[in-house]
């Protein structure tokens, strides 16, 4: 005979909490999926800028910009993967403010589900976009020129660190939605709070051709250590390191910017 295990009634409403929990986020990321799966455009223009930016640098200033042991399009491609994760995250600040305007999230407030799970299933909706974006951004490399020089496994981590990053910054553009409220002022109010870490960069060139006061910025800010961190895995090196302060930002910024949102949503909504 198989002993019975005991739940403690606390214990038994954490659990129903928590499972209660996933099911709201599971409902909303669905919910949420299925406006992709009806708009499919909202996907289709989102790959359109960094098409365009490989295009750009690849062809036109390419052959200007020249990286020591490495050729230009090894050098920019993991740029691009996380310029295209970045700017993905701006989505998870317009969806949000569409739904406050429009008065989706007074509806999700009563009901009885978790506060958080609003939140959540955006921003793991926006993942699972960006994990269709960013494939499609690696088959355009590929067909540019660009060249793994590990292995698959570095790879496969490398687009990971990808993923995982641009769901970090999605908790910080869900904050800037919340905050502004109104579609078109989110997509510009986001623009400003994500271009300075994009741009002032390793992503598209070295940070010591940049002058010295805006290098020690562009040197340690988190975009450029994560594609530090992307470069060194799919080029090789010792990404350890890397990989290791890229984590650290993220959970430093998952730490703020997580209660953060949910205690605006708590107050928008």
């Amino acid at each position: 005979m198989t002993a019975a295990v005991y739940v403690r009634p606390l214990e038994r409403r954490g659990i129903q909490r928590f499972l209660g929990s996933v099911g709201d986020i599971r409902a909303v990321a669905g919910r949420n999926l299925l406006t992709y799966r009806r708009v499919p455009q909202l996907v289709v223009f989102s790959t359109i800028q960094p098409v365009v930016f490989v295009l750009l640098f690849r062809y036109v200033f390419g052959g200007a910009i020249s990286i020591p042991g490495v050729s230009y399009v090894d050098y920019l491609m993991p740029g691009i993967f996380i310029q295209t994760a970045v700017f993905g995250s701006i989505g998870t600040a317009v969806g949000l403010s569409t739904d406050l305007n429009t008065g989706f999230l007074e509806r999700f407030r009563s009901l009885p589900m978790a506060r958080s799970a609003v939140l959540a299933g955006r921003t793991l909706a926006d993942l699972a976009r960006n994990v269709f974006v960013v494939a499609m951004m690696v088959a355009i490399g590929f067909a540019v020129g660009f060249r793994v020089h590990t292995g698959v496994p570095q790879l496969v981590a490398a687009l990971a660190l990808v993923l995982l990053f641009g769901y970090v910054l999605s908790w910080v553009l869900a904050t800037v939605g919340l905050v502004v409220g109104e579609p078109e002022a989110a997509q510009a109010a986001a623009f400003p709070v994500i271009a300075p870490f994009v741009f002032a960069s390793n992503n598209f060139v070295p940070v010591s051709s940049m002058p010295a006061w805006l290098r020690v910025f562009a040197e340690h800010q988190p975009v450029s250590v994560t594609t530090q961190a992307v470069r060194t895995l799919v080029l090789g090196g010792s990404a350890g390191p890397d990989v290791l302060k890229s984590l650290a930002w993220m959970a430093g910024i998952l730490l703020v910017f997580v209660p953060l949102s949910v205690w605006r949503y708590q107050r928008s909504a």
